[in-house]
C-alpha cells in the first residue's frame, strides 16, 4: 500500500469497527440473536454472560476478512441480526441495502457514545449514523530500526509502503 493509501485509511479510522443491525433484527419471541463478528473481538465469557442475564440465546459466528463478510451480506438473507464490518466497507454495504436503520428509541445508551466518533463514522460512511455506530476504535503504530532497514533494503530512502 502506498503511503497516501495508508494515510487515507488512517484518516477514515482504520481500526474503527462498527455494528450494523441487519434487516432480520431479532424478535423478542424468537429469543435468539445471530451475531457475525471478527474473531477475538469480545471476551470468551461475554456471550454466556449475556445469555444468562437476558435469557436470549446467541449464535455467534466469526469471519476473518471484510471480503468474507461482504460476500455473505451481499448474497442476501444472511440471517444475522448484528454484524461488525470495518468502516471502509460500510458505505458500499449501506448502499446495497443490507442494513436496516437503527431504532434509537431502543438504544438508551446512545447518549454515551462519543460524539466525535459518531461524526467520524457519519462523515466517512453513514451520514447521521442511521445504520451503524462505533464499536471499537484504535490506532496502529509502526516502529522500525533504520539501520536494519538500510542493511536489508540498501541506502536509498524509502518513502512509501510500496517496497
Amino acid at each position: 500500500m502506498k503511503a497516501s493509501g495508508f494515510k487515507k485509511a488512517g484518516k477514515t479510522l482504520l481500526a474503527l469497527s462498527l455494528m450494523g443491525v441487519m434487516a432480520g433484527a431479532v424478535q423478542a419471541a424468537d429469543k435468539v440473536l445471530h451475531i457475525y463478528n471478527w474473531s477475538d473481538y469480545i471476551a470468551p465469557d461475554t456471550v454466556k454472560k449475556f445469555e444468562d442475564q437476558t435469557g436470549i440465546k446467541v449464535v455467534y459466528d466469526v469471519f476473518d476478512s471484510n471480503e468474507t463478510l461482504e460476500a455473505k451480506l451481499l448474497a442476501g438473507k444472511s440471517g444475522y441480526d448484528i454484524v461488525v464490518p470495518s468502516n471502509n466497507f460500510l458505505a458500499k454495504q449501506i448502499k446495497a441495502g443490507v442494513y436496516q436503520e437503527l431504532d434509537r428509541s431502543k438504544l438508551p445508551d446512545w447518549k454515551n457514545l462519543d460524539p466525535a466518533l459518531l461524526k467520524a463514522v457519519g462523515d466517512a460512511s453513514d451520514k447521521d449514523n442511521k445504520h451503524a455506530f462505533p464499536y471499537m476504535w484504535g490506532t496502529i503504530g509502526i516502529g522500525y530500526n533504520p539501520e536494519k532497514v538500510k542493511a536489508a533494503l540498501g541506502v536509498d530512502t524509502i518513502d512509501s509502503w510500496d517496497v
